[in-house]
């Protein structure tokens, strides 16, 4: 006993050390993470009232020109850019070969002299048009026109450039002029008609570049804000010139650089946050979990997924800030649902939010989209095993976070723009991303050691080779599971427990019966009792011993250990009180029998899960003493059951209520009255 003490105590010990070890490195990793500089401390809203003291310059800064004025002078400039042409030489070649091809053709019917006259009219017409330029057919863009040519700017005049489509009317105006009769005007245009072909071509490459050079210039300041300034009196409404100022002053903050003094007092402060956000992590886990917080395993799986999010935040907000809505927090309460159960993974989803948050743009937009989208996905989140959840859980995640960011937008009064439309697209990536969760989820497993309700759902199929054997070699212990199943699913169902998880404990609860199924009740056939043969205390040893063969039997066909679990609490530290009472009836001094003998091992129930499946265990095999009960009689017997293993304790280190209990039992009984087919008997 005393070697004993000695090596729990130095495993307590070596626990506890190992414990201080993940505090202190997480925190480390943390504070490592975190961006060390200046930071703009007040938040605010447009359109609210300024709730700190008055606000004065702590140092002159420029005053930065909000993103609508910007967008307005980008608009602008677009509005009224200038287009960049370049004459096409080979064209104009083209227009000259087909001129000198076709114009021999036309004025027949003329003298000589006019003939000529005519030719030369028309080649001259074509020169014109070809120097001042010919648009290409139906262009509407609006002037300054520039010609490129030869490195110099020259530019173009709309009257003077010539469009196809008025080809006719400008031809008739100039022979007009000339009084040159009709029918050789006519000609003349028949000619260029079939000549003309546009010689000018946007260039659009020098365009966009004039337009890069002119947004370039726009001035991205309209004033400054002098030292010791008053920005913001305290309870004055932040209107549009505030806001831009205190906007101002933030981006200033992330600019300036830190002195000695002041990067040790920030790491200070941030050191204390960071300690006590971890601390209250631990105090949680240990307080809550407490199966969790002596699985160093576990709890080091939990810190390993915060500091995953927040390294992962930290990156992407100095590549760029808008990034962060397209990262996937809310995969970190879905994978720890399905390692664990919704509230610890809540719980966590908000503390790494906190931690985020200090470093994130409009920190308390970034809390209320997060904390919101984490807890509609917990809460409307199913199994994650049914394909069709994920892509539900991930619809729902988008749609929260879009209408968030919309309703912030709407507060603050800002305008929907170009930027509300990138973040909006960065939004549904972050649902894309969030898709990944079921790969990652079995990652994992296999990282880990880890059993998410993906693994158990495998394991629920009877099928399995392990339920095969145990079907072939007891069925009537295969049929009590399969009852006790479906009692325990129905209960957790009730109190909103991990139903998959109870189901595939209770397939597997009661394995250790294939060591010796024929000393258990269920898998004799007729008369014959093999415990009619053995002292009360063999028999209690026998049925005992199921508990530690479940487990041994478990372990080598690789059952997950959340399975185990619900083998080694399902009778928690109870009686085998059939055989204590015979041996106590058998003995000529019954106080001198050790009830220890006949006490199982334990441990007690550590969760809602493991409670329920005892209550199910518990009664379903109670049951079987009972031959045609009366409904009153039924619901005493399953009050008398559950109500012994309340005052054995045995619900006392699981997070079930009394409520919860309550609620269990008549789910219960309602199953069993189902079961023995029983009637409520109304009075004649």
């Amino acid at each position: 006993m005393a070697l004993k003490n000695k090596f729990w105590s130095s495993y307590l010990r070596r626990n506890r050390l190992t414990k201080i070890f993940l505090f202190l490195l997480s925190s480390a990793l943390v504070f490592y993470f975190f961006p060390k500089q200046n930071q703009f401390n007040w938040s605010y809203q447009k359109g609210q009232t300024w709730d700190h003291s008055s606000l004065v310059a702590p140092f002159a800064f420029p005053i930065l020109k909000s993103q609508a004025e910007l967008l307005e002078e980008q608009e602008r400039i677009l509005k009224e850019r200038r287009l960049y042409f370049r004459k096409q030489q080979a064209s104009n070649q083209q227009m000259k070969e087909r001129f000198s091809e076709i114009s021999k053709s036309y004025f027949q019917s003329y003298p000589p002299a006019r003939k000529r006259k005519y030719a030369q009219l028309s080649s001259s017409l074509l020169q014109s048009f070809m120097d001042n330029g010919i648009l290409p057919i139906a262009f509407q863009e609006p002037e300054p026109w520039i010609l490129i040519d030869q490195e110099q700017e020259l530019s173009l005049q709309a009257s003077k450039v010539l469009r196809p489509e008025r080809l006719e009317s400008k031809t008739k105006m100039v022979l007009d002029s000339l009084s040159i009769p009709l029918s050789a005007q006519n000609q003349i245009y028949n000619l260029l008609f079939e000549v003309i072909q546009p010689n000018l071509q946007v260039d659009e490459v020098f365009t966009q570049l004039d337009v890069d050079q002119r947004f370039s210039e726009i001035a991205l300041t309209e004033g400054f804000v002098a030292q010791e300034e008053l920005i913001v009196a305290q309870g004055a409404l932040i209107g549009a010139e505030e806001f831009q100022r205190l906007e101002s002053l933030k981006a200033e903050y992330k600019v300036r650089g830190l002195n000695t003094r002041q990067l040790a007092a920030l790491s200070g402060g941030l050191l204390i946050v960071i300690i006590l956000i971890v601390g209250m992590l631990f105090l949680f886990v240990s307080k809550y979990r407490p199966n969790i917080f002596v699985d160093n395993r576990q709890l080091g799986f939990i810190l390993f997924n915060v500091l995953l999010v927040f390294s992962a935040a930290s990156v992407v907000i100095g590549i760029d800030e808008r990034l962060i809505y397209a990262l996937p927090f809310c995969v970190l309460p879905l994978t720890l649902k399905a390692f664990f159960d919704p509230r610890i993974g809540l719980f966590t989803h908000v503390l790494s939010v906190l931690l985020v948050s200090f470093m994130a743009p409009n920190s308390f937009e970034f809390v209320v989209m997060q904390i919101m989208a984490g807890m509609v996905t917990l809460q409307g989140a199913g199994q994650l095993h049914r394909r069709a959840n994920i892509f539900i859980s991930v619809f729902q995640i988008v749609l929260v976070y879009l209408l968030a960011y919309v309703a912030m937008h709407l507060i603050q009064g800002e305008v929907f723009d170009l930027d509300t439309l990138t973040i909006a697209g960065f939004i549904l990536m972050n649902g894309l991303f969030t898709l990944f969760v079921q790969p990652l989820i079995y990652i994992y497993e296999r990282l880990f050691s880890l059993t998410s309700d993906v693994t158990l759902f495998e394991w629920s199929d009877t099928r399995t080779p392990l339920l095969k054997v145990l079907a072939d070699k007891a069925p009537g212990t295969f049929n009590h599971v399969i009852q006790v199943a479906h009692l325990a699913e129905a209960a957790a169902d009730e109190i909103g427990a991990n139903t998959l998880l109870v189901r595939v404990g209770a397939l597997y609860h009661d394995i250790g019966k294939l060591e010796n199924p024929t000393y258990f009740s269920e898998n004799q056939k007729g008369k014959l009792n093999p415990h009619d043969d053995l002292e009360p205390q063999q028999s209690a040893h026998i049925i005992i011993s199921h508990v530690l063969k479940g487990v041994e039997i478990a372990k080598k066909y690789n059952l997950p250990e959340r399975i185990i679990d619900f083998i080694r609490t399902h009778h928690g530290t109870s009686l085998v009180y059939y055989f204590y009472k015979k041996a106590q009836e058998q003995s000529m001094d019954p106080d001198t029998i050790d009830p220890e003998l006949f006490r199982y091992p334990g441990p007690k129930p550590f969760s809602k899960e493991t409670a329920i499946l005892m209550m199910a265990d518990a009664v379903e095999a109670a049951s079987k003493s009972l031959v045609q009960p009366q409904l009153e009689e039924l619901k005493a017997f399953i009050e008398k059951i559950i109500e012994r293993q309340k005052e054995e304790g045995q619900f006392d280190f699981c997070d079930i209520t009394l409520a919860e209990i309550e609620r269990s039992k008549k789910v219960l009984t309602q199953k069993m009255v189902n079961q023995f087919q029983l009637r409520v008997e109304y009075p004649e």
